[in-house]
């Protein structure tokens, strides 16, 4: 274990030290970074933003090889080491498990994996490279519950136990391949207020929960608790009364069946926007209806990296649009990555990317912000490099600078749900080159940065 530089031993105990009675290690709200004058934030804006200007400097669009102006990432570990901390300040009782399928970026999961988080794992593939980090597999849930029959004998390989489950036929299934897998019913909840409801997916019905535990009884299988899901991207804190609530009931549904039920899966939905009042209602309901005794597990995925990662792209083309009856130009941009890659977020997880400068000319963003602009702003869209239409980023946004082929922009907040589902489509990679920075000495330490 690398050692970190603090007055802890290593950052797993950094992470987990009491910050009650440790004021030093007292997180701000919003993910900054320690009180004592270090602003953990401010430090990532600009180790950010010296690395995008770092990298494009180098790209002459007239000289450089194929592929040398590409889409590529800049990503703050330190971000995801201070979410962490604000978890373990504001939710106890419940032992975060990354939900893998939102980002599997390598270095995440390597940090998160020292942190001592467990994983939320959706596959064969999320599994096996969790298990490659040297994870213990009793640190992973599949949390899957309609799995393929090879996926779960792979499992039972490896010795992961922990699955959810939600219907019949895959009680029959594990019965079958993984007869001593730890089961996690996974109930309907109302996930109305979500950004990607998955109830129209999964879940069971309180209708059908009864028997569900009663089949698993007769089959002899191991139901240990219950598991539930608000819905990704969830932006009302009190979605989590409800299913607190439907989740005691089954407890004790399957208590009186004879399970040993000893476990509760909150899933995700965690959202940095609204952590701390999410964590507060979550907390006062957990503690309100689940005794001390019972293990308390989560899922949060974009909660750890949405805000870790910005993407840079190139001004591939440019056209110019007048409009005759206003006497007025606007311009279409098209930039080498779209909706069909690292941009799938926009028409799967509904996320709205917010287009800034990183180059215009010669000029770099630090110069432009120092440079002083008159007169209108120049209208542009701007629109992925495939020659499908409905590959748009920005239907509409405006600058100051008139932007040509060859200049940069970059967009913040791009770690949730970006590079993971990014496609080939038109022959275009999905592979895109990766920066790592670091604005918490901890998280570097760790990962020999």
């Amino acid at each position: 274990m690398v050692m970190a530089p603090s007055a802890v031993s290593t950052i797993t105990d950094y992470a987990n030290t009491n910050v009650e009675t440790n004021p030093k290690h007292l997180i701000r709200a919003r993910g900054s970074s320690f009180v004592g004058g270090y602003d953990g934030p401010a430090v990532s804006k600009a180790l950010v933003a010296d690395a995008l200007k770092k990298r494009v400097q180098g790209v002459d669009g007239d000289t450089c090889e194929a592929g040398e102006e590409d889409t590529f990432f800049v990503a703050d570990l330190g971000e995801v080491y201070r979410q962490h901390l604000r978890w373990k300040m504001h939710l106890r009782r419940i032992k975060p498990h990354y939900a893998v399928k939102c980002n599997p970026d390598p270095q995440v999961l390597k940090l998160l994996a020292e942190l001592g988080t467990g994983f939320d794992c959706a596959s064969k593939a999320e599994i096996e490279q969790v298990l490659q980090l040297g994870v213990d597999p009793s640190r992973i849930i599949y949390a899957q519950p309609c799995k393929t029959k090879s996926y779960i004998r792979y499992a039972a390989q490896e010795g992961v136990k922990q699955m959810t489950f939600d219907n019949a036929d895959e009680l029959y299934k594990i019965k079958q391949f993984l007869p001593d897998a730890e089961l996690f019913l996974r109930i309907l909840t109302d996930d109305s207020a979500s950004l990607c409801r998955l109830s129209l997916k999964f879940g069971a019905s309180l209708d059908t929960t009864g028997s569900l535990l009663k089949l698993a009884k007769e089959l002899d299988l191991n139901v240990v608790g219950v598991a539930f899901h608000v819905g990704s991207g969830a932006s009302d804190p009190n979605a989590f009364l409800g299913a607190v609530s439907d989740a005691r009931a089954v407890f004790d549904q399957g208590i009186a069946l004879g399970h040993d039920m000893r476990n509760l899966d909150v899933g995700g939905g965690f959202i940095s926007e609204t952590f701390e009042p999410m964590a507060e209602v979550l907390s006062k309901a957990i503690d309100e209806n689940f005794p001390s005794h019972v293990r308390i597990i989560g899922e949060p995925g974009r909660y750890y990296v949405a805000d870790a990662f910005t993407i840079a792209c190139n001004v591939i083309a440019r056209r110019t649009v007048d409009d005759a009856a206003s006497a007025t130009k606007s311009y279409m941009l098209y930039l080498n990555d779209g909706v069909y890659g690292n941009f799938s977020s926009i028409m799967f997880d509904h996320q709205h990317p917010v287009p800034q400068i990183l180059k215009c000319g010669d000029k770099t963003a630090q110069d432009l912000v120092s440079q002083k602009t008159s007169g209108p702003a120049t209208e542009y869209s701007i629109w992925g490099p495939t020659c499908d239409g409905i590959d748009c980023i920005s239907e509409s946004c405006k600058f100051p600078q008139t932007l040509d082929v060859g200049d940069w922009l970059f967009f913040e907040e791009m770690g949730a749900y970006t590079k993971c589902s990014a496609t080939r489509f038109n022959g275009f990679t999905d592979k895109h080159e990766v920066i790592y920075v670091s604005s918490e000495p901890g998280a570097k330490a760790l990962l020999g940065m």
